[in-house]
């Protein structure tokens, strides 16, 4: 419909007698007796010309919808108010004549004001036999709901709403000035989505969905009516409850009725509308991450809400980011990979329930994007209600004795992302990539060699006494898990094994300071202060010798993240939980695009992951991972190209499991949250471990993705320099030693004897032999005599299970 010329007498006109008559109300409600007194009409007219004429039209607010990454399955809705506004074309024409006949009959005749409509309420007002009549039209209401919306105190949306003259004086004032600025047909799609329809719904999008489930181009005779009858008086004509069930019936049908009067239907159709039985839902809208579409997904809810929290784009304070959530009215396309979140969800679950004490977390980070595509914990994302609680007393014993709750089976903390005071959990092995890392980028090749003793003393400095000592010294001395020699190994040997007594000494050559940039560098936030005081020390970070064997808090999701970087080719990007951010207008937000930058080189990148892919059971062209894995079924069981590590702490008081492939990198974390110290020892492999649900996640979210090999790493960066091993057979162990020490290695003994052909206790051969790298480790092999194959060889590898 066009926009109606006015002309210039009948405007002055329309103002001159609404000015009138305003006058006459106002006087009217003071002095009833002069109500038609020139003086009070004079007064009236006077008041009315000195307002304002123009009218600041607030959007009013708008649910946001948060969908999952294929753009239309839902994750959740945010909203102060349950409203989205709908073009006229997409609202059905019954509803339109509806609301008309309902509210304004002569909507399309009049001007904003009609005239006939005050001097009849004025009259009946008069009367104290008669009730209260109200000359309100649709542009005046909509006029006063946006006052409202647009006020900036409380005391201006009382004023909006007081029963006063002034009031309505306001009120016609700015509807004259709005039906000249917009159409008709403007004004009702506008009222009809600023409009309160009770249950928590605003506009007649919410109302349609709320009541009865369907667009509003869809509502029928009865529904419309319905919907129509309940702007009144919301509470009153609630068809959800049973006072206002019986009240809301006979609305709609008064509504039917006139709509029939307005000539928008016909008696029979009316009558039809009528016998039909009123059956509405009455159900709010879900609103939070507490009530999101699937009970699972309410952690990455919370990750991705507390993601817009942090975002200064959407606001300079807290509560500023919240409103416009909340009120923008968005459309966030979030990084949920349906797929991968079912998979996790259903994959923590399995064989440990969430009335556990130990958490079993895991996140999905995609590389080369940072997108978070599954958040999964085996706990409820649901506040423990404290009148009725179902949360268990605390593990830990000193909260138990104060009859304290633990986060089982319900908790909103965000367990897998930290914050508000979750500082992450000892992930153990896994922080040896760390170390890989570090030294490649110092130029030490994978084949770099180490001769790895039950228990290796190091530089670095403890308390003396302290049970990493060694006895009566204050030297840091780690051990392996199994408290066997690893003997000589490689970075590919050592981290499919787990050395210890490989890695410490490696940290040492590099310095601890570099292994935490490179942990930095990668993603690893230090939570803990007394962690980032040492981390972010750079004399203080030397020190930290048992950094590489993972005894700083992690979250899964930074675990994750920083060995997608890898993956990635040394690409990091920022965790981000949105692909796609559209205002109420369609348009898009650049903050939803991938934050990435390059802070690996793609050489040392490649050659970490090779390393990676011993562990959990793959091979490359140039990988030389030795015989014992710590997690050798992963690579089986998702088939497909894979890398990751596993990790334990001290007394398995945690455990912990990455595997990754090209596409999805799944870390995840088993942990007592109420309780560090816990006495529980947390699985690896065993149905009821951290295992399970990372490799049947990844497996999962493999289904029907293309298997992608990893870039194998260049010869120099694999190997290095190789030399020649000089031939030492049968030669006294001293003149062996010198010899291998004369031609630029690292001589070894063995304590093991070997069947040779040589004379006993004189030197049977090397491990390796051959060639190896420059620097590196030959062990000397002790002839046992007796014959047997010949001299040299490859010694056998010790048969080690080191997390």
């Amino acid at each position: 419909m066009r926009k109606r010329d006015h002309n210039v007498f009948t405007n002055a006109a329309s103002l001159l007698i609404c000015g009138l008559l305003a006058g006459v109300v106002v006087a009217a409600a003071a002095f009833p007796a002069v109500a038609m007194s020139g003086l009070a009409a004079k007064a009236g007219a006077e008041t009315f010309g000195n307002l304002p004429k123009e009218l600041t039209a607030a959007r009013p607010p708008q649910i946001s919808y948060l969908l999952a990454s294929d753009g239309k399955t839902p994750l959740a809705t945010m909203y102060d108010e349950n409203r989205r506004d709908v073009k006229l074309a997409d609202i059905s024409p019954l509803m339109q004549k509806a609301i008309i006949s309902a509210e304004d009959h002569d909507f399309y005749k009049h001007n904003g004001v009609d005239l006939q409509g005050v001097a009849r309420a004025f009259v009946n007002n008069q009367s104290a036999a008669n009730s209260r009549q109200g000359a309100s039209t649709l542009t005046m209401q909509y006029v006063r709901l946006n006052i409202a919306y647009s006020a900036t105190h409380p005391q201006d949306v009382v004023a909006a709403t007081e029963d006063t003259s002034a009031r309505k004086i306001r009120e016609m004032n700015y509807a004259l000035q709005v039906e000249k600025d917009l159409t008709k047909d403007e004004i009702l799609e506008r009222y009809l989505n600023i409009a309160a329809f009770g249950n928590g719904a605003y506009g007649v999008y919410a109302a349609s969905q709320v009541y009865f489930g369907k667009p509003p181009k869809n509502l029928k005779i009865e529904e419309a009516a319905m919907l129509a009858g309940m702007v009144k008086a919301p509470t009153d004509y609630n068809p959800a409850t049973a006072s206002g069930k019986p009240l809301a019936l006979d609305r709609r049908n008064y509504v039917i009725q006139n709509m029939v009067i307005t000539g928008a239907i016909t008696q029979q159709e009316a009558d039809a509308a009528k016998a039909t039985k009123l059956v509405v839902k009455g159900k709010r809208a879900p609103n939070g991450c507490v009530a999101t579409n699937k009970k699972g997904w309410g952690f990455f809810c919370d990750y991705f809400y507390r993601w817009w929290m942090s975002q200064e784009e959407f606001g300079s304070t807290t509560y500023d980011r919240e409103r416009r959530l909340k009120s923008g009215g968005y459309t966030v396309t979030t990084t949920l990979d349906v797929q991968a979140q079912d998979g996790a969800d259903k994959a923590v679950r399995k064989s440990l329930g969430v009335n556990s004490k130990a958490a079993r977390m895991v996140a999905v980070v995609e590389p080369g994007s940072g997108r978070v595509r599954a958040l999964a914990v085996n706990r409820n994302f649901k506040l423990d209600d404290p009148d009725k609680p179902k949360n268990k007393i605390s593990s830990d014993p000193k909260k138990a004795a104060k009859k304290i709750r633990g986060s089982y089976p319900n908790t909103v903390n965000p367990l897998l992302t930290g914050g508000d005071g979750i500082t992450g959990y000892q992930a153990g092995s896994v922080f040896k990539i760390y170390t890989i890392v570090a030294a490649l980028e110092k130029g030490i090749p994978l084949g770099y060699t180490f001769n790895s003793p039950q228990q290796f003393k190091s530089e670095y400095i403890v308390e003396a006494g302290s049970p990493a000592a060694c006895p009566g010294t204050n030297n840091y001395c780690p051990t392996n898990s199994d408290l066997k020699p690893g003997g000589p190994q490689t970075m590919w040997s050592a981290f499919a094994r787990s050395t210890n007594t490989y890695f410490v000494p490696l940290q040492q050559r590099v310095g601890a300071d570099n292994v935490i940039d490179v942990a930095k560098r990668l993603g690893i936030e230090f939570r803990v202060s007394s962690e980032a005081n040492w981390a972010n020390n750079k004399e203080a970070a030397k020190d930290w010798g048992a950094f590489t064997l993972g005894v700083s808090s992690v979250t899964p999701l930074d675990l994750a993240n920083s060995y997608a970087t890898l993956a990635a080719d040394g690409k990091y990007c920022e965790p981000i939980p949105v692909q796609e951010i559209k205002d109420p207008d369609g348009k898009k937000l650049d903050i939803a695009d991938p934050r990435c930058k390059k802070v690996i080189s793609t050489e040392v990148a490649r050659a970490a992951v090779d390393a990676a892919r011993c562990p959990v059971g793959d091979n490359s062209s140039t990988s030389r991972c030795g015989g014992s894995r710590t997690a050798a079924n992963v690579r089986g069981i998702v088939d497909a190209p894979v890398a990751g590590k596993s990790g334990t702490t001290d007394s398995e008081k945690t455990s912990s499991l990455v595997a990754m492939t090209k596409q999805y990198a799944v870390a995840g974390i088993m942990a007592d949250p109420d309780w560090p110290q816990t006495n529980q020892q947390m699985g690896h492999g065993n149905p009821q471990g951290i295992n399970p649900p990372v490799y049947e996640t990844l497996r999962d979210a493999m289904k029907g993705k293309k298997r992608i090999n990893f870039t194998a790493p260049g010869e120099k960066i694999s190997v290095g320099d190789q030399r020649s091993i000089p031939t030492v057979a049968c030669q006294s162990l001293e003149s062996a030693k010198s010899r291998i020490q004369g031609a630029g290695f690292e001589a070894v003994v063995s304590d093991v004897r070997v069947p040779s052909t040589c004379p006993p206790g004189t030197a049977a051969g090397t491990s390796p032999d051959g060639r190896t790298i420059k620097g590196g480790v030959v062990t000397i092999q002790i002839s046992a005599g007796g014959g047997g194959g010949p001299s040299g060889g490859q010694s056998p590898a010790a048969n080690r299970d080191n997390n």
